[in-house]
């Protein structure tokens, strides 16, 4: 008996819900990638069309990425990221998201980014230490509407479909020039130092904590 209550008592102290140690900055984050996914999926005519949005692998959401990340080296888009298994969706990891050269934003005073990673060799090339899209891991603008028939094949066989939202429109973007890379020192507030992001993310096993809820409900489209 003393063992078994030995291990829920590990069990429990090596449980991922740390809540507790996210700085305000970081809850925000989890709130705004959450509102994001809402209003756009509250519009369907200008929406990530239904059945890419179920064929995905991973979401990719980096709420209001300022204007002088595009300009200034070195500062970075964050949001966050859930990957599908058997149709649920993985407790989040924070993602940075460095600049690229994309001039249909220069002018706006910040921009919400979306990714659809459209399989798990893109999933993998995501969790690596960092990959430059358009390089190593093959990007699109992706289709917006109803249904993607209108896609084109780049699209269809591309590992990652990207999106704006910027002054209201909402549009497929290129990303390529961009680098991604796992937050590491983020996801050690939430999960702990001895937690890896592609762990997190590789199944359901991992309970998503209380403060990331916005973020789960938004990506199951309020269900």
């Amino acid at each position: 008996m003393r063992a078994v209550i030995a291990g829920l008592v590990l069990t429990a102290l090596a449980a991922p819900a740390r809540a507790a140690d996210l700085s305000t900055a970081e809850v925000k984050r989890v709130d705004e990638a959450a509102q994001v996914l809402k209003e756009i999926h509250a519009v369907p005519d200008k929406d990530i069309p239904q059945d890419l949005w179920e064929k995905a692998s991973c979401v990719v959401v980096v709420p209001s990425m300022k204007k002088a990340a595009f300009i200034v080296g070195g500062e970075y888009g964050k949001g966050l990221m859930s990957c599908r298994h058997a149709g649920a969706w993985s407790a989040p990891v924070f993602m940075q998201l460095g600049k690229g050269s994309w001039g249909l934003q220069i002018g706006a005073q910040s921009v919400d980014l979306v990714l659809l990673v459209m399989n798990e060799g893109g999933m993998r090339k995501l969790l690596k230490d960092k990959v430059s899209l358009g390089a190593e891991a093959s990007v699109a603008a992706g289709p917006v509407g109803r249904n993607a028939q209108a896609a084109t094949d780049a699209q269809l066989h591309t590992e990652i479909l990207s999106y704006s939202r910027t002054q209201g429109l909402f549009a497929g973007i290129d990303l390529s020039g961009g680098v991604v890379k796992p937050d590491n020192d983020d996801n050690a507030d939430l999960y702990g130092r001895d937690m890896k992001a592609e762990s997190v993310v590789a199944s359901t096993a991992i309970k998503p904590p209380a403060v990331v809820e916005p973020f789960m409900k938004a990506l199951r489209r309020g269900l």
